[in-house]
């Protein structure tokens, strides 16, 4: 069992100064002080570890032995606080982020960009998920922090509402007629309808919202990303549900026509998701800053 680590602090310290003096005004302590540590490590270990010389002392045989190790461990122990140091100066470390793939380009990457420009020595790791996927990492520590659809919730999780999005219905030119006058969300199953898939979160969301308003959603396509949405809709396949503050390129260059809808789709949010009462590293709370 090791002793007590204060006594090996004072056995360092005399044995690399070669002096108990020295020793005792590295570690502000009284030369008596640092004489009875030692003795007191001695009478533990079983052994004398050092000679008194006329100035000085010097390791014994046992001492020198003793030594490599303590100045090994001594060694590894500034190291872990030099690294702690430029962890907290973001020097190094590593941040885990998850989010699903359309999260990570529309939302996602600036940041990202901006982040390891700053900060070139942090490593980023991003895990692609589901919001429900990206909230059951966060649950586990696998990541430091979740971008997610809102809304969402979890006793074990807070989340920060960030930029605001707009479900739209949109569709490409075969259909742009529809584009010049509002359509009732009643009249919607008369139309090729395009959504994502039933796992998506977003997917539920739209679901709830037409069956509030009486109406069923019968897709003639389910999609996995908003990004083929919006392919498939600029081929012509029909009508599909989108986020304007994703395709708002799209929108300007006219590839894509936004549709009105009467009853409009809720606003929502992106959520910042983190664990409750966990601190987050210097690292991951810098990025945190940075996003809206």
């Amino acid at each position: 069992m090791i002793v007590n680590m204060e006594w090996y602090r004072v056995f360092y310290w005399t044995a690399k100064t070669g002096s108990l003096s020295r020793a005792a005004e590295q570690l502000y302590i009284t030369q008596p002080a640092v004489t009875h540590t030692i003795k007191q490590l001695e009478a533990k270990l079983g052994g004398q570890l050092f000679f008194r010389m006329a100035k000085g002392v010097k390791l014994t045989a046992e001492g020198e032995v003793l030594y490599r190790y303590i100045e090994q461990a001594y060694t590894f122990m500034e190291s872990g606080e030099k690294m702690l140091a430029e962890m907290h100066n973001l020097q190094s470390g590593e941040i885990s982020i998850g989010a699903s793939d359309t999260l990570c380009k529309h939302y996602l990457l600036p940041y990202l960009e901006r982040f390891h420009s700053e900060y070139p020595s942090i490593r980023i790791r991003v895990t692609n998920r589901t919001t429900p996927e990206t909230i059951a990492l966060l649950k586990e520590g696998k990541i430091d922090f979740g971008i997610v659809h809102m809304p969402a919730s979890d006793s074990q999780l807070d989340f920060r509402e960030s930029t605001t999005l707009h479900d739209i219905l949109a569709c490409g030119h075969a259909y742009s007629a529809l584009g010049s006058s509002v359509l009732d969300l009643a009249d919607l199953p008369r139309h090729p309808l395009l959504l994502l898939e039933k796992e998506a979160g977003t997917r539920r969301l739209l679901d709830e919202y037409a069956e509030a308003h009486g109406v069923k959603l019968s897709p003639e396509l389910e999609l996995g990303s908003f990004d083929l949405l919006a392919q498939f809709a600029r081929s012509g396949f029909g009508l599909a549900f989108l986020i304007r503050e994703y395709v708002k390129e799209e929108l300007a260059a006219g590839s894509l026509i936004e549709i009105p809808l009467h009853p409009p789709v809720p606003a929502r949010s992106i959520g910042i998701a983190t664990l409750r009462r966990v601190p987050s590293s210097s690292a991951a709370k810098r990025f945190l800053e940075l996003l809206p």
